[in-house]
Order: structure tokens, then sequence, then C-alpha cells
């Protein structure tokens, strides 16, 4: 059975996560505000946003700024909308039957959204099964795509994962809360030292010499703190930027690999999705219907 799912951020876990379902024949909106700070968008509908359309992994993704006009979208099935704007009118509209939130918003509390629709799922540190979401998806590298029922997430984890000896020294942060300004695409060969992008009166370096994996786009307000420039260290595949300017963009595999579980979670919980929407039963059963 095709279900409706409602998947929130456009980031490359939010796209990798619709993404999966969409060529599984289920019906996905993605939504996120105007302004996304996304920097992995060669492996993201990020894009869209801006400039009205992208493709990943062989599918289109389209921004749709009249709510109206997704219905006649859905029912074509042939690229995946991408809506702005207020969430509580999206998700009124869509009513989806799964309801997934994949910003990974690492250090912020989630709020509740079990009840929002018959099935909720979340990703990343600070989900709780059964009380924020129905459902959850472990995003960490120990447990990368293991489906929760029950219980919380693993915490967030101090330091990134090391790729050819480099960890968090590949990465540049906002240093205060301003916009944006680059002239660089993602995929571009960079030097240590290059100036990438500009922040206030501030020249946001590379830090070491490689490849643009990630950029946040042009003209971006960001906050102090923001993840802004991501470098893929040279001596790694040219597919692990995933976007070149002579290729499409391509989900990352550990990005599919979340998106297979959310797949999974709405397995597993198949029977209690058709008894909430048969039925409007009470959240009091829950427990009950996990067991």
């Amino acid at each position: 059975m095709a279900l409706r799912m409602l998947v929130r951020g456009v980031g490359d876990i939010g796209s990798a996560v619709a993404h999966r379902p969409f060529l599984a024949g289920h019906v996905v909106v993605v939504h996120d505000g105007e302004q996304p700070t996304t920097t992995r968008r060669g492996m993201a509908f990020a894009d869209a946003i801006f400039d009205g359309r992208t493709t990943l992994d062989g599918v289109e993704a389209i921004r749709v700024d009249e709510l109206d006009a997704v219905s006649a979208i859905l029912a074509r099935h042939t690229v995946v909308p991408i809506v702005v704007g207020d969430f509580t009118v999206v998700l009124r509209l869509i009513a989806p039957d799964v309801l997934i939130d994949a910003r990974m918003r690492k250090r912020d509390s989630p709020e509740t959204q079990r009840g929002l629709s018959p099935l909720t799922v979340g990703l990343g540190p600070n989900f709780v099964a059964g009380e924020t979401t129905d459902v959850l998806v472990e995003t960490s590298w120990e447990q990368l795509g293991r489906v929760v029922t029950r219980g919380t997430a693993l915490p967030l984890r101090g330091e990134p994962r090391a790729i050819v000896g480099h960890g968090r020294d590949r990465y540049v942060y906002a240093p205060v809360a301003s916009t944006l300004f680059t002239a660089y695409t993602i995929g571009q060969q960079v030097a240590a030292g290059e100036i990438i992008a500009q922040i206030d009166v501030t020249s946001m370096t590379a830090p070491l010499s490689g490849v643009l994996r990630g950029l946040t786009h042009d003209g971006v307000l960001v906050a102090a703190g923001t993840k802004v420039i991501e470098i893929a260290p040279r001596g790694l595949p040219t597919a692990y930027c995933a976007r070149s300017p002579r290729s499409r963009g391509r989900c990352h595999s550990t990005d599919a690999c979340k998106g297979r579980a959310c797949l999974r979670a709405v397995g597993l919980h198949n029977v209690c999705l058709l008894w909430e929407m048969r039925s409007a039963l009470s959240h009091d059963d829950d427990d009950d219907r996990r067991q």
C-alpha cells in the first residue's frame, strides 16, 4: 500500500529519506524553510528551494509555492515536491500517514510530534520513541539505521568520524550570525588557505586542500556556530563529494541506509498505522500496540 509521507528537512539526511520511499512507490513531500543552511547540497534536494528544481540520484525535486498544485503533482508521481512556509498549513494540506523529522537538529530538544500523523519517525539524537515520536531511527555510526520502538536515541558524540586522518578540521563554522556570500560551487578543488566565502567582515578559508564537499548556499543567513564549509581531503574518490561540475547529485551510502531504515520503521508499524487510520483510537493504547 502506498503511503503519504511528509519529510521535514531538505538536507542530505532528509533528502535520502525522501528519495528511497519515492522510488518504492510512496507519495512523498519534503518541507523546509526558505533558507536552509544545508552544506552537502550535492547529496540533497536543498538547491530546489533556491533554483526551483534539482536532481538527486535520478530523482527530480521541484519547489512548489502554490500549495493547491501539490495534489496534482503527487498524483503524477514524477517528481518530489519541496514546499516551504508554515509547517502547520502544510501538515494540514498533506495529511500524511507518516511524518518523518529528518532535520537533524543535533543539539536541540525536539518538540513532541507524536499524534501529528498516524505514524511519526524521528532521526537523530534527543528523540524518544514512544514520547516525542512513535519510533526513531539511529543516525550514530555505532548503530546506524537501527529502528528503535521504545527508548531514547544514542547521545550526540563529541567528534565527527575521521576521514583520511581528518576529523573536525575539515569543517568551517560561522563565527557570527550574518549572511554568507560565496561564488564557489560543490565539487570545486580548493587549496588550504584559499578564501571560500565571506560572513560579515570575516573571510572563511579552506582548512585543508581537497574538494568542496559541503558549502552553504550563497546569500543564506546563518547563525553563529553553523557549519558552512566541508572539505573532502585529497585522496578520496570524486563520488565521495556526490556532485562535481560534471555530475549529478548522488545519495551518500550512509544516508541511504537511513532511508532504508525509515522504510523498515514504516513496515514494522504498518498494522498499527492502518488501525489508527481506520479508527481514531486514543494514544492510551499505544503501548499495547507495540508489544
